[in-house]
């Protein structure tokens, strides 16, 4: 019954993923499809998330980006889940 715990586990964290880990797998994909570059500002993705943008540009901003930020900025960032919780802890 171990293992069957330790898959129950496993199917359960893709569950926890932060929204905005999965805004940046999306970009990270159009980066790799060569859509956009690294380098390119994040007002560039404006146009790709059509009506979605401006949900994604407030989330953004509330991480302290700025439209024009490098898109890599926005690529290398390894943790959502603190920033927030610092947030947070500061409110």
């Amino acid at each position: 019954m171990t293992s069957q715990s330790a898959t129950t586990a496993s199917l359960k964290e893709p569950v926890d993923i932060h929204p905005m880990a999965d805004f940046q797998r999306k970009v990270r994909s159009l980066v790799e499809t060569k859509s956009i570059q690294p380098s390119d500002s994040l007002w560039k993705i404006a146009f790709i998330f059509g009506d979605k943008w401006a949900h994604w540009k407030s989330e953004l901003e509330a991480f302290d980006f700025t439209m024009q930020d490098a898109i890599g900025d926005l690529l290398a960032v390894d943790c959502w889940e603190e920033e927030e919780e610092e947030e947070t802890t500061e409110a």
